[in-house]
């Protein structure tokens, strides 16, 4: 069945998304030093609601304030006081304007807990992040006990944003973050039944989905992100996430969306990690050549029974709609576009803009690096990251009710973003 960007989709558990334009979730980093949802929050996806894509993923919820992604997340892991209750009802109802689903992403960071917010990161195994500059801890391997508390929190969260007024959730199983990492055996060398075959390292992101349809019914949506491959040699493979797609067939997932990698091999920003890129063999398609994963989200395809989403590298409507005709997927995710201009989705659902302006072209900070083997590639890599940073203060810009800044250059952008997550870090309340 071919469809359009501009038509609606139907999801499994009754839900209804206006067009097939999601705003991809993106950490926004601007919760207080409790790590409560704030005014910026309203205010930001006010803006992105407005904007006009049919649903709205919020930025990685954690549930568990003593291992986070970064500084400035929002945190729900117990009781919430009236007034975060309060803050998360105005969060949702900004972010719900306009026909928009906001649905709220759930997360976990595991070993990639930097240890500006942390002394010690947690994963399935003691196995640490191959990362230069040693930003992350040696991580805890979790205890069965623990594991089992990490499923009540998933749990507790989706519980809290559906009370809250959010109109559904999505399961972070992508990008190296805990569930993630239980799912590669590169990360996870358990002997146990959460670690070994692929139904034993998958166990966790099952029971996660089973406990958060336990809390919430069966019809608020659940989505689930899952990486195509961490691309990896030893670690998640494009086989292994089949399998996991088979599995998630029996369960009632309600739209699954498709990326990959993590923070060593960071294929979700388009760029490459320090080491080689690993990749199982996929059949190449002649159709939405922008997208990063469009070709590991047709090869789902084949396997999947619930509806698909791949986020990365869209940018023209024409893309946009050839990856949808034919069926291969049924929702594109769009970030970096919406960091520099939250009317995007409403100008090129009306045709007003055919294609996103390149605002990337200039933004480097040292020389690319050309071969996998060049002695300079840290480059490449930072390039890649201040790049990330730079769209980070386009972020701060919209939740304080600014236009986006696009003369900032990126060695500006680089500098700015690493001082202001130092100056979250030390201000945080911790305990």
């Amino acid at each position: 069945m071919t469809a359009t960007i501009s038509e609606p989709l139907s999801l499994p558990c009754g839900a209804i998304l206006k067009n097939r334009l999601c705003k991809a979730a993106m950490t926004e980093g601007v919760a207080d030093e409790h790590n409560r949802a704030t005014d910026r929050h309203a205010t930001l996806y006010k803006s992105w609601a407005e904007g006009g894509a049919g649903m709205l993923l919020t930025g990685n919820v954690q549930v568990d304030r003593r291992y986070l992604e970064r500084a400035g997340n929002v945190v729900i892991d117990g009781p919430q006081s009236n007034e975060q209750l309060a803050a998360l009802a105005a969060y949702a109802e900004a972010g719900t304007a306009n026909g928009t689903h906001l649905w709220m992403q759930i997360s976990h960071a595991g070993r990639q807990t930097p240890k500006l917010v942390v002394e010690e990161s947690v994963g399935p195994s003691a196995i640490p992040l191959a990362m230069p500059g040693g930003r992350f801890t040696k991580p805890r391997a979790l205890s069965v006990n623990d594991i089992q508390d990490v499923i009540r929190r998933f749990a507790f969260v989706a519980e809290t944003a559906k009370a809250t007024g959010f109109t559904g959730v999505q399961i972070h199983a992508a990008h190296g973050y805990l569930i993630s990492e239980f799912l590669s055996p590169r990360a996870n060398v358990r002997k146990d039944e959460w670690g070994g075959s692929l139904k034993n390292r998958a166990r966790l992101l099952l029971e996660v989905f089973r406990a958060i349809r336990a809390k919430v019914g069966p019809e608020f949506p659940i989505s689930i992100k899952l990486n195509s491959a961490d691309f990896q040699k030893g670690g998640f493979s494009h086989k292994d996430c089949l399998g996991v797609v088979e599995m998630l067939n029996e369960v009632g997932v309600d739209l699954l969306e498709i990326s990959g990698g993590n923070y060593e091999q960071p294929k979700l920003l388009g760029i490459d990690g320090m080491e080689p890129v690993f990749a199982d063999h996929v059949a190449e398609s002649t159709r939405a050549r922008e997208a990063y994963f469009f070709d590991y989200a047709v090869s789902v395809r084949k396997v999947a029974k619930m509806p698909l989403m791949v986020t990365g590298g869209f940018r023209s409507t024409s893309a946009m709609n050839d990856a949808l005709a034919g069926g291969d997927v049924d929702m594109i995710g769009v970030g970096r576009p919406l960091c520099v201009d939250a009317n995007f989705p409403n100008k090129i659902l009306s045709g007003e803009l055919e294609v996103a302006p390149d605002v990337e072209a200039g933004l480097a900070i040292g020389p690319w690096i050309f071969g996998p083997n060049s002695p300079l590639k840290l480059f490449k890599v930072l390039n890649g990251f201040a790049r990330i940073g730079w769209y980070y203060e386009q972020i701060y810009r919209l939740a304080d009710g600014k236009d986006p800044d696009l003369s900032l250059t990126a060695f500006k952008a680089f500098m700015t973003y690493d001082k202001t997550e130092t100056a979250k870090a030390k201000a945080m309340v911790r305990g």
